[in-house]
């Protein structure tokens, strides 16, 4: 009943005035408000939904889609329509979706041809595991795979599944297979599962994430994209060190920085994986997010994700970490008691990297210091063996930690660049769009 009335609703255009424009809050890191339907107006986007639980999502992602002005057509798989029915989608987007390859209403005309070429953006979601699977194979089977591969449009995939297949090696195979075909994608999320018990990564990217980041894409369609064809690794966030159930070693960082590097080469036409310690941040659309706690998982997750072309370790990692966490709660024992705490020095992650076999091309670490920045700075990109080091003052007057701006110093063998105050996401933007020219130079340099 509370589906039916939620559609019900929708269709009679009962939405809310301040709906038509979500909240920066609810938007991904990296991301900038959507300023109205400008970006989507009069776009023929084709929407491709598979057959998830997630499905039922698409109704909202239909109804914000034609609210900023895009003329939305509709692709059905047989098994998304076990899950939503073709008479709501078709409601939503004012025509009747497209079901079947062989319809002899519409195949007359080659009619998936038609509908790949029509299309100047298409997105699939859920995009399930069986449904990328089929797209990086080049199947063409049904009237969803035959679109997929007919088209030239940009495609976003929103993928939906449980974590186990999200996590399946094949999956990640196919998924690494779609981003170098060019293909992007947004999410999937972290959270509860709908199977009973069951959480992870593998839930699809809100209705707003995804808008969102078409937008994005919208916006780099004629652009240059001084990252394509390129692999970025970036790490963000703290890491957390338990001393006991309840209890941790950790910093103030809050991953802003991380994330909207992240989100700023993936834009820019990277194939980003990003390895993230805990933060309150959603994640970016790039390819592929791993979620980490401590300083030896982080490792173990940058040196699987390598190789990569460019590496921004942006992660602010503790230094510290127990031999052993405590199996119970720490209690106090008297009024005056003292603590100790034994610590060991956690594995220092850029410069197993800077040092190592799987360097890659371009390494940029990160200096949060407090006290004559440019300096340690110098001392830490020699030791670490990074190219560039991006420094900053954290100390307590300047808010940069966790804050929405940054004041940074770009630290390179040749020099250093003093960058004015910007938002992090100017930061981050304008520290790609320089590691793209710089790789490009350098190869550039060896042709």
């Amino acid at each position: 009943m509370e589906l039916a009335q939620t559609i019900a609703a929708m269709t009679r255009g009962a939405v809310m005035p301040n709906d038509f424009m979500s909240p920066a809050s609810e938007l991904p890191a990296g991301a900038s408000k959507p300023t109205a339907a400008l970006s989507l107006a009069g776009k023929h986007i084709l929407l491709v939904i598979g057959g998830g639980i997630a499905a039922y999502k698409c109704l909202d992602l239909i109804r914000r889609l034609r609210e900023r002005g895009a003329i939305v057509r509709v692709v059905m798989t047989q098994a998304a329509m076990e899950f939503v029915t073709p008479l709501s989608v078709g409601a939503l987007a004012g025509e009747a979706p497209f079901t079947a390859l062989f319809d002899a209403n519409e195949e007359f005309d080659v009619g998936h041809i038609r509908l790949a070429r029509e299309a100047e953006a298409i997105i699939v979601a859920p995009a399930t595991a069986d449904l990328m699977a089929k797209l990086a194979s080049g199947h063409a089977g049904d009237l969803a795979t035959a679109v997929l591969l007919a088209t030239g449009a940009p495609v976003l995939l929103a993928p939906a599944m449980n974590p186990f297949m999200w996590n399946a090696p094949a999956t990640q195979r196919n998924l690494a297979r779609l981003v170098a075909d060019g293909h992007h994608v947004v999410g999937p999320n972290s959270g509860e599962m709908a199977e009973a018990g069951e959480s992870g990564m593998g839930r699809m990217a809100e209705p707003i994430e995804i808008v969102a980041a078409l937008e994005r894409i919208g916006g780099t369609q004629g652009e240059e994209m001084p990252l394509s064809g390129t692999r970025v690794l970036v790490t963000s966030g703290p890491t957390h060190e338990p001393i006991d159930p309840v209890r941790y070693i950790a910093n103030r960082s809050s991953g802003r920085q991380g994330h909207a590097s992240a989100a700023a080469a993936a834009r820019l036409g990277a194939a980003v994986t990003l390895v993230s310690g805990p933060v309150q941040l959603p994640d970016p659309p790039v390819a592929r997010v791993v979620h980490v706690e401590t300083a030896e998982d982080m490792l173990e997750a940058v040196m699987t994700a390598l190789p990569a072309d460019i590496g921004v370790f942006a992660a602010a990692v503790a230094d510290w970490r127990m031999p052993t966490a405590a199996v119970e709660k720490l209690k106090k024992t008297g009024p005056a008691q003292e603590l100790s705490l034994e610590l060991l020095q956690n594995p220092d992650i850029l410069k197993t990297v800077g040092h190592g076999p799987k360097r890659p091309e371009l390494l940029i670490g990160f200096a949060a210091e407090t006290e004559t920045v440019v300096q340690f700075a110098k001392l830490k990109r020699v030791a670490k063996g990074c190219d560039w080091i991006v420094a900053n003052d954290v100390s307590a007057r300047t808010g940069v930690m966790g804050g929405e701006n940054n004041r940074v110093h770009l630290v390179m063998q040749d020099g250093v660049e003093d960058w004015p105050e910007m938002s992090k996401d100017d930061v981050a933007d304008r520290l790609m769009r320089r590691a793209g020219e710089e790789l490009r130079l350098r190869r550039k340099e060896r042709a």
